[in-house]
């Protein structure tokens, strides 16, 4: 009696947990399939081919002997133009922060009551965030010619699309009880955005500020292969001419000073929070 009590428990217990996978919908169904679709279509017109991949490998391994041992004979001025990518990532950086603290002030729906304002800030934020840095980097350039300013100017403006997004969107997500207890006190909206708005959106400012230097930097190398300064310069020269062990230098060069910002970002984000 009791084995049978106790299997009849089992089975109710059973039946009433809920499943492990959800039985997928017609939609969900459908959407995967066209998804893959699109994928192993993607695949076939872009010419993926694992034939020619794996024929490559020799030419890949027989680079990468080449580039063994990194040439140091121009470390001095390598460093020099490594110096002045971060620099150029650093004060791009900083002026783009700049310029997004203000536009998302006209970005954030719960400050911005004016249509026009809003839609013109979040038109101007999305516009930035869409062109392509290297576009950008060949617009300035063409504009104020070759060298850093133009890189300076190509990460500010990467900088305030990608920044003034989460900026915005962190202030609209602040808690809305402190604005209204001071608004209903008398207090002017100037002062409930510089009192309750940006100090409870300031951590948020904070992470995506120093993720976007981390970003600025990785993308300044890539800045300098048009001509945007940096020492993006030094390894398409030095690619252009097959010197491969000087470029293994300056990547080596790269790779130490994007894991040196990662570490200061991280030790920063340590100390602020």
């Amino acid at each position: 009696m009791n084995s049978k009590k106790s299997t009849i428990e089992a089975n109710l217990l059973l039946t009433s947990m809920p499943q492990r996978f959800k039985r997928p919908s017609f939609g969900g169904v459908s959407f995967g399939l066209i998804f893959a679709i699109l994928i192993i279509w993607s695949l076939i017109s872009t010419g993926f081919s694992v034939v020619d991949l794996v024929l490559g490998v020799p030419d890949m391994i027989r680079i990468l002997g080449e580039m063994v041992p990194p040439d140091f004979n121009r470390i001095g001025s390598m460093s020099w133009a490594l110096l002045e990518t971060f620099q150029m990532a650093l004060v791009g950086t900083a002026l783009g922060i700049i310029g997004s603290f203000f536009l998302s002030l006209g970005a954030a729906r719960n400050l911005s009551h004016n249509p026009l304002i809003y839609g013109a800030s979040r038109g101007l934020i999305s516009f930035f965030r869409t062109v392509p840095d290297l576009v950008w980097a060949i617009f300035f350039v063409a504009s104020v010619g070759l060298g850093p300013f133009a890189g300076i100017l190509t990460i500010m403006v990467d900088t305030m699309g990608f920044c003034g997004r989460f900026f915005a969107e962190a202030m609209e997500e602040v808690d809305q009880e402190p604005q209204q207890a001071l608004l209903a006190i008398g207090a002017q909206k100037i002062a409930v955005v510089f009192t309750a708005v940006i100090p409870a959106a300031l951590p948020s400012f904070i992470n995506s500020s120093l993720f976007s230097l981390e970003k600025a930097v990785r993308a300044s190398v890539i800045l300098g292969l048009v001509g945007a300064g940096g020492v993006g310069i030094e390894l398409k020269a030095a690619m252009d001419m097959f010197a491969y062990k000087e470029a293994a230098t300056v990547i080596l060069l790269i790779f130490a000073l994007v894991i040196l910002v990662e570490r200061l970002s991280a030790l920063a984000r340590k100390r602020l929070f």
